[in-house]
Order: C-alpha cells, then sequence, then structure tokens
C-alpha cells in the first residue's frame, strides 16, 4: 500500500488516528450530548456545534502562521497534541457547567488549529521531493484513508460506552427519551403517556414510581456515559502522540533544509497590507452582522481578511497561484456547509425519523463484531477474485470468507425479531466507506490515467460538488411524506409552547441514510484529499502552512454556517431542508466548472 511513498507517510498515517478518534467521537455525540446534559434546543446546540467546528478548522490559520514563520513544522504539531489531549481530558469529567464544557471544547480546538494544517504541510513536503511528485495525489488519499480508520471505530467506542454506563445502572438506551425526559420536567410535554411507556421499559429495576426523579437520573446517567466516551478519545490521543514523538524523524525538517530569508513570511515589512485587510473584513463583519449574527459576520470577515492580506503580501509571480486557491476555497465553504450536516440535522434524522429497531440483517451492520465480519467476508472476496494474486494470498482469502461467513452467519442468528440500533452509529458509515472506497476511486483515477483522461485536480473537485448534491436528493426522496419538526409543536391556551414526539409512521428504514452518507462519502473522495493535494502543489513554497491553514479557514466558515441546518430544522419541511444543500453544491459546481481553465492552468 505505501510502496514508492516516504516512511514518513506511515508516521503521519498513524499519528492522525487519535485526532480523527476524537474528531469522530464529537460528531456522534456532541449534539446529544448537549442537548440530553443540559437541555438545549436544537437551535442552541447546533450553533454551539458550529462555533466549536469552526474553531477547530479557523484556529488553523493560526498553526499555519506560527508554522511558516518559525518553520517549525513538527513542534507545532507536537503542542498541538499535547493541548487537543488536554481538552479532551476536561470535557471527560461529569458534571462540569455548560461554560467549562465549552472552554474545553475549544482548548481542543486550538490544538487541533495547531496540529491538523501543518500536519498536512508537511506530508506535502515529502512529495517536494521529484522522486515522490508523480504520487502525490494518491498519497493524500492514502493519508485520508489513514486517518480514518480511527475514526470508524470511534462511534462504536463512545456507543458502547454509553449503553455499559446505562446498563451498569439498571438503563437502557432509548434515544427519544433524554428530550421527553427534558420536557417532563419543564412541563411543556403535550402528552406524557409515551414518556411514561418508554421509562418504564428500559428502567431494568421495575416501573417506575416517581416520573421526575427518573428523568432526573436518567439524563445524569445518559450523559456521563458520553463523558466517559470523551475520555476514550483522550487516551486514543496518547496513543498518537507516542507514535509521533517516537517515528516523527521519518518526518521532513523544513527549517534544515533552507535559510533563506525570503522563504519566510514578514508579518511586519508591510503594514498597509494589514490595515487594508483588517478593514476590508470589519466592513463584511458589520454588513453580515446586521443581516444574521455577529458570530457569523466575524466568521466571514475574518475569512474576508485573511483573503486581502495573502493576496496583497504574494508577490507578483505568486498571485495567479495564490488567487486559483482563494477561489477553491471559496466553493469548499458550501461543500463543508452541506457536508457536515451529518453530525448534525443528519444526527437529528438518525435520532427521530429513523426506526428504532431493525431486522437481523439489517443489524449486522450495527454493531462492531458484526461489522468487522462484514469487512473481513467483503476482503476475503476481494483478495480471493482479485487478479495476479499468489496461491498463498488466495488461500489467505478464502479462509477469511469461511471464517468470518460462519462467524456473521452465528452473530445474524443471535439477533432477535427486533434489535435496538443507536442513532451515533451512523457515523461509523463515512469513515467506513472511505476507508473501502479510497482504493476504488484511486483505482478508478489510475484507470483513466492510463488512457489519457484522468480529470485534473480542480475537476475533480468539481465533480465531488456534484455527487454531494446527489447525497442530499436521497434524502430529499426519503422526507417527502414525513411529518416535519415544525408541525410536533403546539401552542396550549395559556400560550405555553408543547411538543409531540415524532410518530413511528414518520420513521423510515436506516438504508435511506446509509446511502446518502454512500454518496457524500464518494463526493469527499473527489473533493477533500484532492483538494489538500491542490493547496501542496499550488501553495507558493513560502505560504505552505499558511495556504494550509487558508484551506482550513474556508472548511471553518463552512462549520460555522452549519447553523443553516439546525436554524431551519424547525421551520421548513423535512425535504425543504435538503433542498438547500442540493442547490448549494450545484451552484458551487457550476462556478467551480466557470473558472476551470484558470485553475487548470495553476496546477500545470
Amino acid at each position: 500500500m505505501f510502496k514508492n511513498h516516504p516512511k514518513g507517510l506511515v508516521v503521519a498515517f498513524f499519528a492522525n488516528m487519535g485526532e480523527r478518534f476524537g474528531f469522530y467521537t464529537m460528531m456522534a455525540i456532541l449534539v446529544l450530548f448537549l442537548q440530553a446534559k443540559y437541555g438545549l434546543d436544537e437551535n442552541i446546540a447546533g450553533s454551539i456545534y458550529s462555533w466549536f467546528y469552526f474553531s477547530i478548522y479557523a484556529l488553523a490559520l493560526v498553526g499555519g502562521i506560527l508554522a511558516d514563520a518559525t518553520k517549525k513544522y513538527k513542534t507545532v504539531i507536537l503542542v498541538g497534541q499535547i493541548v487537543m489531549f488536554a481538552g479532551y481530558v476536561l470535557v471527560a469529567i461529569p458534571n462540569l457547567s455548560l461554560t467549562v464544557t465549552i472552554i474545553g471544547l475549544f482548548t481542543i480546538a486550538f490544538g487541533n488549529g495547531l496540529f491538523k494544517g501543518n500536519l498536512q504541510a508537511v506530508v506535502g513536503q515529502m512529495y517536494d521531493n521529484e522522486k515522490y511528485a508523480k504520487v502525490r495525489d494518491s498519497a493524500f488519499m492514502l493519508f485520508y484513508m489513514g486517518i480514518n480508520v480511527g475514526a470508524f471505530f470511534a462511534p462504536f467506542a463512545a456507543t458502547g460506552i454509553r449503553n455499559w454506563w446505562l446498563k451498569a445502572n439498571a438503563l437502557l438506551h432509548d434515544g427519544s427519551l433524554p428530550a421527553l425526559c427534558h420536557q417532563y420536567i419543564n412541563g411543556t410535554l403535550k402528552d406524557p403517556a409515551e414518556y411514561v411507556a418508554l421509562a418504564n421499559r428500559v428502567n431494568l429495576a421495575g416501573p417506575v414510581s416517581d416520573l421526575t426523579a427518573f428523568a432526573h437520573r436518567y439524563l445524569e446517567v445518559f450523559s456521563k456515559g458520553y463523558n466517559y466516551a470523551f475520555g476514550i478519545a483522550a487516551i486514543a490521543m496518547i496513543i498518537s502522540l507516542l507514535v509521533y514523538i517516537i517515528f516523527n524523524r521519518h518526518l521532513p525538517n523544513k527549517e534544515k533544509v533552507s535559510a533563506d530569508p525570503t522563504s519566510k513570511i514578514s508579518f511586519t515589512s508591510n503594514p498597509a497590507a494589514i490595515l487594508i485587510a483588517l478593514l476590508a473584513g470589519a466592513a463584511v463583519a458589520v454588513l453580515i452582522s446586521t443581516v444574521k449574527d455577529i458570530g457569523t459576520g466575524a466568521a466571514i470577515g475574518l475569512f474576508i481578511t485573511f483573503v486581502t492580506w495573502i493576496v496583497m503580501i504574494s508577490k507578483k509571480e505568486e498571485k495567479p497561484r495564490v488567487t486559483s486557491l482563494l477561489l477553491v476555497f471559496f466553493v469548499v465553504i458550501f461543500f463543508w456547509m452541506s457536508f457536515h450536516q451529518n453530525g448534525l440535522t443528519q444526527t437529528f434524522f438518525a435520532r427521530d425519523y429513523t426506526v428504532k429497531t431493525v431486522d437481523p440483517f439489517t443489524y449486522m451492520f450495527f454493531t462492531l463484531q458484526n461489522m468487522l465480519t462484514v469487512i473481513a467476508f467483503i476482503a476475503g472476496l476481494v483478495i480471493v477474485l482479485g487478479r495476479n494474486r499468489t496461491r498463498r494470498a488466495r488461500w489467505l482469502g478464502s479462509a477469511m470468507v469461511v471464517i468470518s461467513g460462519i462467524v456473521g452467519y452465528y452473530f445474524f442468528r443471535q439477533g432477535s425479531a427486533e434489535n435496538p440500533i443507536s442513532p451515533e452509529v451512523f457515523q461509523s458509515f463515512n469513515p467506513l466507506f472511505i476507508v473501502s472506497l479510497t482504493f476504488v476511486v484511486m483505482g478508478f483515477f489510475n484507470w483513466l490515467n492510463k488512457k489519457g483522461k484522468e480529470p485534473s485536480t480542480p475537476r475533480k473537485i468539481g465533480i465531488g460538488m456534484i455527487i454531494a448534491a446527489v447525497g442530499f436528493v436521497v434524502l430529499l426522496i426519503a422526507s417527502l411524506k414525513l411529518i416535519s419538526p415544525h408541525e410536533l409543536k403546539f401552542v396550549d391556551e395559556s400560550g405555553v409552547i408543547k411538543y409531540s414526539p415524532v410518530p413511528d409512521s414518520s420513521r423510515v428504514m436506516p438504508y435511506w441514510l446509509i446511502s446518502s452518507y454512500l454518496i457524500l462519502t464518494i463526493a469527499e473522495l473527489f473533493l477533500s484529499p484532492m483538494g489538500l493535494s491542490f493547496v501542496s502543489k499550488v501553495a507558493p513554497d513560502r505560504f505552505q502552512g499558511l495556504m494550509q491553514g487558508g484551506w482550513l479557514l474556508a472548511t471553518a466558515v463552512g462549520n460555522k454556517l452549519l447553523f443553516v441546518g439546525s436554524t431551519f430544522w424547525g421551520v421548513l419541511d423535512l425535504w425543504q431542508l435538503w433542498l438547500i444543500f442540493v442547490v448549494c453544491c450545484l451552484l458551487s459546481a457550476a462556478f467551480i466548472f466557470s473558472i476551470m481553465k484558470r485553475l487548470e492552468k495553476a496546477t500545470g
């Protein structure tokens, strides 16, 4: 797999697993934790979620500036890992106030900002060597695949820890119950009948006599289980930190490469550029704040400040490459605004609009042991049916097929007619599909390359936007006949807003959401690793860390705009909500194809 690649790629591959494990732990459970622990509605929980993910990527700009200014990329990466670990430890502590929890989240975000973009820049630096230049795109696809191995296990670990803690306290999991508990405590539940039924079902000690006491206890145990899941993410960070400390000698040391002072960014040589950039960003921030809110205005204003500043400090020969990158950054804002709904509105959809129990076959995709047997079975088939396999490899593949088939059948037989599934587990499908499909997509590109028809990197990004639109069309179709969240709100005679639970008639099979994740993952493979490769290829040498930070800043702005989904969740019909993201992706694709010649010239 790593043949013809430098050893440093393996180090980056494993060092980033801890960060991805934590990232997908957060994606799987953060909004659910915030709502269960603090009783927040979708809008407020979505706002915190979007700020957190904005900060993760926006602070990469700070990390990029520090690394480019000092050329100590590896040192900044190490500090970032340590800070991330401290943040995960903090949010793993139970019974913290919302304020302290938010401080923990932004500690994680700051550490991630120091770590993420600079590790990507270091991967790119390895392929500045002419010996490896031709495999740059495939390197970033391998890097992208590797970091998602840890991401695959994160939702299962989070769910397993949460369910273990519930069972240790004589309780079972039900994703609808935390909201009902809060509504019962607050007196906003229209009809407590379903709450009573669910409380009696999940309470292993028998029928519940004190419904208020049960509500408080269930919420405390439920949220504490999530705290322990954050603790598992901290342990994963320790493992990645050790890998990095022991093997980082295989990564390039940029500070030793060049002593040329022009290879560094000077932040004080052009104060006029800084002033003009700040004024431009402030003007945009004020304008947008009058329309939306200060936070959104500040996020977009920061992006405009970066764009203005980087253009002004670029040398004449650098400007075509810099402006091409900035145009791509603009497009990816809308991709990530849409794609990262998987941890927000798509998680709401998994919890509220997907069936709670499934048949034994479908259940095979919702527990870790079942999934591993399915993966082993498919991998065995690939080995057996693959071309140019040795006899030993075919025997190994056959053994994998037989053993995993027997074990999988045993697990299948253990399933009952109705098996409960958790909404968090849906977050495992994206990294699973990335790991599974990376070689498929790479093989497809290699096949096109041999025929002389492989799309350019910018063209792959544009195609990815079109594929993403299709992913949301699937959800749009699934939602056409479902009752929407705004239809479940009622105002009683005294003017109090009350809620009804989603009826079972408005719950769909999980295959709709799984199919959407599959299509969106293909879009991600066309866009994200290709974007990283594009940045590392086109960015001027002295802007390597900074432009990786710019890519992540654009991602950050897209994440800040995640509130679009949570804001309209309780306002629009569900199909109308998904239509927003279909349109955003298609318009972005149209824009990138309209400037394709310019982008392809920059990569030439």
